[in-house]
């Protein structure tokens, strides 16, 4: 019987044609391997006190996403009660509302891809890793994720996935064990005004921990004097590549039999892609912006990701098992607050209007309640009507449009120029058979919430700790996780 070891970590590289496996394998005191059933712990398992009776204070936390959550888990570390509400529903209900989503029946703006139980990263792919090298060790992050049931790929993996079959059961045992530690969970409970007041009133410590899309929240903050500012986002369009073709790509297998290239994808996976380029807004311009993928899906789907009636969002997941033919990544553009002046009255909230309104456009090229605008990838960059479009993921429907002709030039320009560099670095990527789907406009929020760097409080109020992606701190769910995390301990902090 073969022998398998410890792994600590794994990689590969497919950036030459030979293709590389990097493993880090766990070696005892003598310098032996440690086989992989060994009896050694793979980590100190957390411990979360009770606080029915005995508990140093309460925190109130305003949001049930990574930042939220995690949050949560770390005060229960230290003896405190968190208090959780979501404006959204718990797993199961919000299930449901997805699933009406995408059978284009509408949307329930409470409970969607973007609000609910767990967050937007929920239903939208679960993947544990991030391009942020500037927030410290993720592994606490991984431990956690897999203490509550991820596999052990979340240890090594260093571009791990957990999956959207596989993450909402992770969040409810998380949810369960604050609920038996002695914590509290409200659902469909919105920060509104009078809340606000309550909590303002109080002073209660309360980690701000919304998520990118809470628009109505970021208005509310802005009417009761909260310090926020307009900060750079990116956005674009979902680009969909049958799988197999990115297969052959990005493992360099264009000229291989079907054999070998599902033999290379039995051994690695479906191939996935980070790509990135710099690019003028105009030939004469020295504007330059970045062009960039953004959660690459390898053998997913695009889902409808609005939060609002008369917008049109998409976004991008996979399951476990990463099986769809189809391969999706979100295509973005850095867009700068100086991008936002046409809405400069707003303030802060300038990106957030920019944002809404591309939302709008892309609804009004599509058909309500969730058809999404398309176009051919060669069209897109041709500046050409598709007549038909390729077969797509996207369940609620796709219909052709001009997204060349009415995306805003800074990201239409920007985005027909990347789509060209990729395609000349990968032969074969610029092709008619991909389809780009509008609009990417949730990749990251174009607000922040203003907070002291040591202590993590709100500027304007001390008693505020925003937190998270919808602060304006993170990007994903490891470093939104992160992030909660260190707002939790500037909590225990400031007590000691």
């Amino acid at each position: 019987m073969e022998r398998t070891y410890r792994v600590v970590r794994r990689s590969v590289d497919a950036r030459q044609r030979k293709l590389h496996v990097m493993l880090s394998l766990l070696c005892d005191e003598h310098g032996k391997l440690v086989p992989r059933d060994a009896a050694i712990p793979l980590y100190e398992p957390p411990r979360f006190l009770d606080v029915h009776s005995h508990k140093k204070g309460e925190v109130m936390i305003v949001g049930m996403g990574p930042a939220g959550l995690f949050a949560a888990l770390r005060l229960l570390e230290d003896g405190y009660k968190p208090i959780l509400i979501e404006r959204g529903k718990a797993i199961s209900d919000r299930k449901q509302d997805i699933a009406r989503l995408n059978r284009n029946e509408g949307i329930d703006t409470e409970s969607n891809y973007c609000f609910g139980e767990g967050g937007a990263g929920t239903f939208s792919d679960g993947k544990l890793f991030s391009r942020s090298k500037k927030r410290g060790s993720m592994q606490r992050v991984m431990e956690w994720f897999h203490y509550f049931g991820a596999d052990d790929t979340v240890l090594y993996e260093t571009h791990a996935h957990i999956g959207s079959d596989r993450l909402p059961a992770i969040i409810r045992s998380m949810r369960e064990r604050i609920i038996a530690c002695g914590g509290e969970v409200h659902f469909s409970t919105l920060l509104d005004s009078s809340l606000w007041n309550e909590l303002n009133k109080k002073q209660i410590p309360t980690i701000l921990a919304i998520g990118h899309s809470a628009h109505d929240t970021y208005r509310l903050l802005a009417r009761e004097g909260v310090q926020l500012e307009a900060k750079g986002c990116a956005m674009g369009v979902r680009v969909e590549h049958p799988q197999q073709l990115i297969d052959r790509l990005m493992y360099h297998l264009q000229s291989a039999s079907q054999a070998e290239v599902e033999h290379i994808v039995e051994l690695l996976g479906h191939a996935s892609y980070s790509l990135v380029t710099q690019v003028r807004n105009t030939p004469s311009s020295a504007d330059t912006r970045g062009v960039y993928s953004f959660c690459m899906c390898p053998g997913g789907h695009i889902v409808p990701a609005g939060t609002e009636l008369n917008g049109c969002v998409v976004n991008g997941m996979s399951n476990s098992q990463r099986n769809s033919p189809y391969a999706n990544s979100g295509m973005v553009v850095s867009l700068l607050p100086s991008d936002y002046a046409p809405y400069a009255k707003e303030g802060a909230l300038s990106g957030l209007c920019l944002q809404e309104e591309l939302e709008h456009l892309a609804a009004s090229h599509g058909r309500l309640p969730n058809i999404a605008p398309a176009q051919r990838l060669t069209d897109f960059v041709e500046g050409k009507s598709s007549a038909d479009l390729p077969s797509c993921s996207y369940l609620p429907g796709i219909v052709s449009s001009r997204l060349d002709e009415w995306l805003p030039a800074v990201i239409g320009n920007s985005l027909r120029e990347g789509f060209r560099i990729f395609g000349r670095k990968y032969a074969g990527y610029l092709t008619r058979e991909a389809v780009v789907v509008g609009v990417e406009s949730r990749s990251s929020s174009p607000v922040r919430i203003n907070r002291d760097a040591a202590t993590m409080q709100s500027l304007s109020h001390p008693w505020l700790y925003p937190a998270g992606e919808g602060a304006g701190y993170a990007g994903g769910i490891t470093s939104s996780a992160l992030d909660g995390i260190r707002a939790a301990e500037a909590i225990i902090a400031s007590n000691q």
